[in-house]
């Protein structure tokens, strides 16, 4: 079936892209969570028009995905963990515990953009990615330490 997509799906295309899915997947998934419309003439008119100004959107959230991107260089966050002998941490610094870092320095991120393969498990100084927009990538410096 095609679609044309009015929201960013990841591996998926970006808002007016008409792309070909599975049947089951734009009915089931795409089109009642409003993801995307039909490939209809008639949608496909309608969103011709739409088109520029959804470009114009879109780079706008890239330029303001950049420049917050660009403050995050600078900072740094400190994680303190309970530690047991041997400095073995007791739990970990997952993305909700990075979240709540980032909140207390002034930066309202969502934890599921924050990119953590695994929780931090280990005191040490890591590199941690975040996903600010679909070309747009921070990375920010979090330090495990104990307490």
């Amino acid at each position: 079936m095609k679609i044309i997509l009015k929201e960013d799906v990841e591996n998926l295309g970006q808002p007016g892209d008409v792309v070909e899915v599975k049947d089951g997947y734009a009915r089931n998934f795409l089109i009642p969570r409003q993801f995307a419309l039909r490939a209809t003439p008639s949608n496909l008119k309608v969103y011709e028009q739409e088109k520029q100004r959804i470009e114009v959107e879109r780079d706008k959230g890239k330029r303001e995905a950049e420049a917050l991107a660009e403050r995050l260089k600078e900072v740094s966050l400190t994680a303190t963990v309970a530690v047991g002998e041997e400095d073995r941490v007791f739990g970990s610094v997952t993305t909700q515990n990075i979240g709540e870092l980032l909140t207390a320095k002034g930066f309202d991120i969502d934890r599921r953009k924050i990119l953590l393969d695994e929780p931090l498990k280990a005191l040490g100084v890591y590199e941690i990615g975040i996903k600010l927009h679909s070309e747009v990538e921070a990375q920010i410096k979090v330090w495990v330490v104990k307490e």
